[in-house]
């Protein structure tokens, strides 16, 4: 069955489509009075031996913007299965069936609901079926027809941008394009001249025209000026059905601006420019400003300054501020106003940036004359040099002159100059000058060794102006003299194997000197004459600053002499003669039979038998518990020595001794006796000490008094010895405190104060005897008694 429709299918649509036109509802305007049907086939028994097929036409046409008060009416399906007697029903389906487009079920008639837009949508899709109403089994396949919309000019133009912003060169040829313009129109472009558009200029003549078909805004006059007028606002309209008369239209604005070009060269607002400079001013120096003019702008504005003639032409340099576009005046060399006073220069400002077209309005530059006056200044001496190289020889002698330096005032009135030595730079003060002269004098002596150039700074000052002074530098080499001797370059110590031949090469000797001759060093070796004799080694100069130290005999016996010093004198050949004795220790030693040493040391010719690891270890240990026994030994026996009387921790707190025994006052003299500390005769012998107890009833040891003990120093040593001695005293480490101030001085007090009160007048001529330190006290004192008398 799906074949059979299928192949009817395929006859449909080979079959032609007349159109059958009937007369169109009364609400319906714009098509021609008659009605519009879409018939649908019948199905007979035998479809294929159909008579016609009643397809007339797959589309209708339908008016947008309808403004009518009813319902469009749009057209009719029929059937020829339609017998009229409404067994039939027609059904729409697709775009807006049902919704936008309805259909009469009985009649096939389609309407619709509401105004329709093309813009918004040119073009309906549906489907129509016929069906038998009783059972609902379609009587004719489903069918596709098509609803166009037909347009009308309901649209204006739009352009793409509401405001257009262009540039153009200014100076710009006839035609020159700015920019385009678009307008689109939402209209049928098929249908009539609804979306036909045409461009024309409102506003913006006679500078600029516009091509009615593309919308190229070109310029249209000659020669606009940017400096003249700058910025153009053009109004561009379109309007569609082809500009004719009816049709709808829109505008837009366009602002052209003129882009600048270089057409206008620099000019000087003068002609002629004065500036003044003090002849002081350093190189680089700013001395004034000049400024050109250029109507144009950007890099069509910038200006290059320089200097083409003048007197100056070295002395000045003239450069361009990028950011104000003005040319700078600065000093190139030193000026002097002794030898110029005044200078003219010729200064041109030119464009860097030229166009070759606008080359026939002139030269784009211009000059101006620059007169630049030197202003006198007090200027400070100058040297002859810029800087001054002596020598002198290390062995010169104090205050001997080795050159001099020069310099003079450049101002007219050449005031006097005196030199001094900036002793900053020559702070051990080895040279000095001659404050009126400039000469330099040595002022210690030199040595070449320690430094060998000296740079010190030598400095001009105006006697009459001391503000005005200079400095130059002064640059000492030191001449080298031989008085250095020369020496090893290294401590050598080198060995001899027992089993060498003689003429064996054992040592290579090298020697340096301090000293820096110019031919170059040549030293000379040599064995001192006193080892010379008698030695068993040789010294061989190589001619080459070198030598060699050679055995002169068959082997060497260590256990007879194991060390050998050999002194070499070394000397150079310069002017005087320096030389040096270096020891060079030759060791007897053991060697392989390579000459490899093996041992330097003289072994005993009979070695005993050696203990074995084990009876070492069992030796080391005994000695290790022999002198621990003997430490612990001695650490008991000091401990038992000191041990107090009191043993009771209670009693003893850190070496301090607590009584908790608050006494009877001034009135308890048993207790605490301090009588003893002030009057050490007064011990009595009989009285015990009541702060510990002892073990055995017996009177402590005690040493008799010094009877004439008057030193504070003898009590202490007394008393700290006889602790010492006592077991039953305090710790070790107590401390004891004695208020014990001595029996007075022979010479009585000492203070002034006492002897104004006496009657009569001291004596002091013993001064005399106690030799010459004491003779100007005596004097002083001595006299005292004269002057009264007197």
């Amino acid at each position: 069955m799906r074949t059979y429709r299928y192949f009817l299918l395929l006859f449909w649509v080979g079959q032609p489509y007349p159109t059958f036109s009937t007369p169109l509802s009364k609400r319906t305007s714009g098509f021609p009075a008659k009605k519009r049907a879409l018939e649908l086939s019948g199905n007979s028994k035998n479809e294929l031996n159909r008579s016609k097929r009643s397809w007339m036409w797959n589309q209708f046409f339908l008016l947008e913007e309808y403004a009518g008060s009813g319902y469009q009416y749009v057209g009719k399906l029929h059937s020829d299965q339609d017998r009229g007697d409404g067994s039939l029903k027609y059904i729409l389906s697709g775009d807006g069936a049902g919704d936008l487009f309805i259909i009469n079920e009985n009649t096939g008639d389609i309407q619709a609901t509401r105004r329709l837009d093309r813009e918004e949508k040119p073009v309906y899709i549906l489907r129509a079926q016929a069906v038998n109403r009783k059972t609902g089994r379609p009587v004719e396949p489903e069918s596709e027809f098509i609803i166009k919309i037909h347009d009308i000019n309901d649209n204006e133009p739009i352009f793409t941008k509401e405001l257009y912003t262009a540039t153009v060169p200014e100076m710009s040829d006839v035609g020159t394009v700015v920019v385009q313009v678009t307008a689109t129109d939402a209209d049928d472009p098929t249908y009539g001249n609804s979306a036909k558009v045409v461009y024309s200029i409102l506003q913006g003549q006679p500078y600029f025209s516009v091509e009615s078909e593309t919308g190229i805004i070109k310029t249209a006059l000659l020669n606009m000026d940017r400096e003249n007028r700058e910025q153009y606002q053009v109004v561009i309209q379109a309007k569609d059905m082809g500009g004719q008369m009816g049709g709808l239209s829109g505008t837009t604005t366009v602002n052209i601006t003129l882009t600048d070009v270089n057409d206008n060269p620099p000019r000087f607002p003068q002609s002629t420019y004065q500036f003044h400079t003090p002849e002081s001013s350093p190189p680089g120096t700013p001395i004034g400003r000049i400024k050109a003019s250029d109507a144009d702008m950007g890099e069509n504005a910038a200006i290059e300054y320089s200097i083409t003639e003048g007197e100056g032409l070295d002395m000045f340099d003239v450069v361009t501020d990028q950011e104000t576009q003005e040319g700078i005046i600065t000093v190139r060399k030193l000026l002097d106003f002794e030898k110029k006073k005044v200078y003219t220069l010729k200064v041109e400002a030119s464009n860097p940036h030229v166009e070759p077209r606008f080359l026939y309005l002139g030269p784009f530059k211009d000059s101006a004359t620059v007169r630049i006056v030197v202003e006198d200044v007090d200027e400070p001496p100058v040297f002859s040099k810029l800087a001054y190289i002596l020598q002198v020889r290390e062995d010169a002698q104090i205050n001997t002159t080795i050159g001099s330096v020069t310099a003079q005032d450049p101002d007219a009135a050449r005031n006097p100059v005196k030199y001094s030595v900036d002793r900053h730079t020559d702070m051990d003060r080895i040279f000095n000058i001659h404050s009126g002269n400039g000469s330099i004098f040595t002022s210690k002596l030199l040595d070449r060794e320690t430094l060998l150039w000296h740079n010190i700074t030598v400095i001009a000052t105006e006697i009459n102006n001391p503000k005005q002074s200079s400095r130059v530098p002064l640059y000492i080499k030191v001449l080298d003299v031989n008085d250095n001797a020369p020496e090893f370059a290294e401590f050598y110590e080198t060995f001899v194997c027992e089993k060498a031949k003689a003429d064996q090469l054992i040592q290579t000797l090298r020697a340096v000197d301090k000293d820096d001759p110019h031919s170059g060093h040549q030293f000379s070796f040599s064995l001192a004459p006193e080892a010379a004799s008698g030695s068993n080694f040789t010294v061989q100069d190589n001619k080459d600053n070198t030598a060699g130290i050679f055995t002169r005999k068959n082997g060497y016996n260590r256990h007879e002499m194991s060390t050998y010093l050999l002194p070499v004198v070394i000397s150079d050949n310069d002017y005087p003669v320096q030389s040096s004795t270096g020891t060079v220790t030759v060791r007897v030693c053991a060697c392989d039979h390579h000459g490899n040493m093996q041992s330097c040391h003289a072994e005993a010719l009979v070695h005993p038998t050696g203990l074995s690891t084990g009876a070492l270890i069992a030796i080391l240990l005994c000695i290790v518990t022999l002198l621990v026994t003997v430490v612990l030994f001695a650490a008991l026996r000091r401990q038992r020595k000191k041990e107090p009387l009191i043993i009771s921790k209670e009693d003893i707190r850190d070496n301090i001794v607590s009584y908790n025994d608050e006494g009877g006052g001034e009135e308890d003299t048993q207790a605490f006796d301090i009588g003893t500390l002030r009057n050490p005769e007064a011990i009595e012998d009989s009285k015990l000490r009541r702060d510990i107890v002892p073990e055995a009833l017996f009177l402590p040891r005690r040493t008799p008094a010094a009877r004439d003990n008057t030193d504070v120093r003898d009590f202490i040593n007394q008393r700290l010895k006889e602790h010492d001695t006592d077991p039953t005293a305090p710790p070790y480490d107590s401390l004891a405190t004695y208020a014990y101030e001595g029996t007075g001085s022979v010479a009585d007090s000492l203070s002034s104060l006492e002897s104004v009160t006496t009657d009569g007048d001291q004596d002091y001529d013993y001064l005399s005897d106690w030799g010459p330190r004491f003779k100007k006290l005596a004097d002083m004192y001595g006299g005292v008694d004269s002057d009264k008398d007197s």
